[in-house]
């Protein structure tokens, strides 16, 4: 072959070879190329979003004090791996004071990360303020070179100061007021991470779906370069919309003061718990209610846990005397007592003393014996000396004369064996006789144990509130209030009532008139002679029972006296609970409650008339 034919057939397989690496290369890149487009890959998303958390609503007090409040938590990380060493006490020294976080505790924390490098959180208790400040900082920090970049697969990368929402905590501004009637709270996480909180007793429980019905504000749209969301008709913008504000109506000052009149006695009576309430005997709110055992819902001991339940409602206890006056007004409106009608009084054993009284009454009932605590000068007895001096012998005579289902309907209707209606949870009923209980010997007309023990507050059980719901009929022309502590609800700028203020006729109003008159009579002449203070209308019944537990009574004593105060334009009905005052030594008497309750009571009306709730009048007459 010639040399030209040989040149020409290298020149041919040169181009072949050349075409074929061209092909090859072009496949490699198409192959690339279709690699490139049809794998998934994890490159920025074009839109963002930015989410704030909703908190739990407030609790405020009548006179606008934050009662209970949430406020929002932020964490605040880095991830240690790019944080300069050399400019490691800078940044120590600089988000100490941003902060205000101790230096130490923040030098600690970097001194342990350094052990595993990496995602180190600095403090998960960062509150707005400082949350503030901290995003203000993350700024300058990388302006200074804090932080540098590092390499990750081939991708330059600089992380710094991280600042998010982590949830909420819950503030209890003045510690131990009003509790144990606000409740407590207990922490929970999300299904996102975030602590959110729930409640456990009290109002916080009790109102905890409306408070904690909430949203999380959304920003979300297109971004720009810098990250910044840029707003357009396809954006999301989502406002936040925090829990339900519950608005009391108790006020702070008040129930302050309340709570300072309850320490100073508690102390004194050497008192296991006194328990009180004040409540508009016309609508039925509550504008105090009020414990001498509280306990700051933020910082609960052990020690504390007695006091977490609201013994107001929780507590039944044999009610004693101050029941008297619901048996005698059930009778009264059935007309079965007559007018100027006189009792015996069973205390004709035995001489008078030098100061022309007889002996105390007894009264046989079975194998039975019921006594008097009060001596009478007469045999006989009025109406109004049963009440006015709190005649056991006489409050039973008069019970006689109601049917078992009578007395039975007739306490259910003043609200005892049922709960009152305040808006508190675990509220219990106390209990009483069965029906067929109380109607044991009707036919016959014999006596009934049942009836005569019941009618002065023994052989049953209520509950402070219950109580204090049935007083209100005699300042309410026969009507019952129900208490309410919360006015309103605050919810997306609407205002929603409560509840509905719906009364219920027990009585006639001149059966509640004419008992009215003898309480105010108890207060002027009788057992509650230590509650009156001139210029108001003020009347009352004193209770003392024993305490009893396991099927005996204890040599153990509450003391209450129930009542209402009135100036002419306002009403209050206000009852005082004293469990357990000394009973020993020389101050034995404090267990009878016009040594114990009606003290506490007259101060209690003292303080409504130093913050203006009672103007007392020198004309006032007690008809009003």
């Amino acid at each position: 072959m010639s040399s030209k034919k040989i040149q020409t057939v290298n020149k041919t397989k040169k181009i072949a070879i050349l075409f074929l690496m061209i092909f090859f290369f072009l496949f490699i890149l198409v192959i690339s190329v279709f690699r490139t487009i049809s794998e998934k890959r994890d490159l920025p998303s074009l839109r963002s979003e930015k989410k704030e958390l909703s908190v739990r609503g407030d609790i405020i007090s009548a006179d606008n004090f934050k009662i209970a409040t949430s406020k929002k938590l932020y964490t605040a990380s880095i991830d240690s791996r790019y944080l300069d060493p050399q400019k490691e006490e800078l940044f120590i020294n600089l988000f100490s004071i941003y902060s205000n976080v101790d230096y130490q505790k923040v030098k600690k924390k970097i001194e342990e990360g350094k052990k595993s490098p990496g995602y180190l959180v600095l403090s998960y208790n960062i509150d707005s303020r400082n949350a503030k400040n901290l995003k203000q900082l993350a700024f300058k920090l990388i302006k200074l070179d804090v932080f540098i970049s590092r390499r990750v697969n081939g991708t330059k990368i600089l992380r710094g100061l991280n600042i998010r929402e982590s949830g909420e905590k819950r503030i209890f501004s003045y510690e131990d007021t009003l509790t144990p009637v606000v409740g407590y709270i207990s922490k929970y996480e999300t299904e996102n991470g975030k602590t959110k909180v729930k409640g456990i007793k009290g109002l916080e429980k009790k109102y905890n779906t409306v408070l904690n019905e909430s949203n999380d504000g959304l920003l979300e749209g297109n971004r720009d370069v810098l990250s910044y969301i840029s707003f357009d008709k396809n954006s999301t913008i989502r406002k936040r919309t925090d829990g339900a504000t519950l608005k009391l109506n108790i006020p702070l000052k008040l129930q302050k003061n309340n709570e300072l009149t309850l320490d100073k006695y508690k102390k004194k009576l050497e008192a296991e718990e006194i328990i009180v309430s004040i409540m508009e005997s016309k609508t039925g709110k509550i504008l105090t209610l009020a414990s001498s055992n509280r306990f700051n819902p933020q910082r609960i001991k052990q020690e504390d846990i007695p006091s977490l339940n609201v013994r107001a409602i929780e507590y039944p206890f044999e009610p004693g005397s101050v029941l008297k006056p619901i048996s005698i007004a059930l009778a009264m409106d059935k007309n079965r007592i007559k007018k100027n009608e006189l009792f015996f009084a069973y205390n004709n054993k035995g001489k008078p003393n030098k100061d022309g009284e007889f002996p105390k009454g007894r009264y046989k009932l079975g194998k039975y014996t019921i006594k008097d605590d009060h001596r009478f000068k007469k045999h006989y007895l009025t109406l109004d000396d049963i009440v006015i001096f709190s005649s056991n012998i006489g409050t039973l005579q008069i019970a006689q004369r109601l049917s078992g289902p009578e007395f039975y309907e007739g306490l259910k209707r003043f609200g005892y064996t049922r709960k009152s209606g305040i808006d508190l949870p675990y509220e219990k009923k106390g209990v009483m006789p069965k029906v067929w209980q109380f109607s044991a010997g009707d036919e016959e007309g014999k006596d009934n144990v049942f009836k005569a023990t019941v009618s002065y507050g023994q052989g049953m059980t209520s509950t402070f509130m219950q109580v204090l719901k049935s007083y209100s009929v005699f300042e309410n022309n026969g009507y019952i209030a129900t208490p309410q502590i919360v006015s309103h609800l605050e919810h997306n700028d609407n205002k929603y009532k409560a509840y509905d203020e719906i009364q219920e006729q027990i009585i006639s109003k001149k059966t509640a008139n004419e008992m009215r008159r003898m309480l105010i009579k108890t207060v002027d002449e009788g057992t509650g002679k230590a509650a009156k203070i001139d210029g108001l209308i003020i009347g009352g019944k004193t209770g003392t029972a024993q305490i009893a537990r396991g099927g005996k009574y204890l040599k153990k004593y509450i003391s209450s006296f129930f009542g209402f105060v009135n100036d002419g334009e306002n009403s209050y009905t206000i009852g005082v609970t004293v469990i357990d005052p000394i009973s020993t030594g020389k101050n034995w008497y404090y267990y009878y409650a016009s040594w114990s309750a009606v003290p506490v009571f007259k101060e209690i009306t003292q303080n409504l008339i130093k913050l203006n709730y009672l103007t007392p009048k020198k004309d006032i007459i007690s008809n009003q």
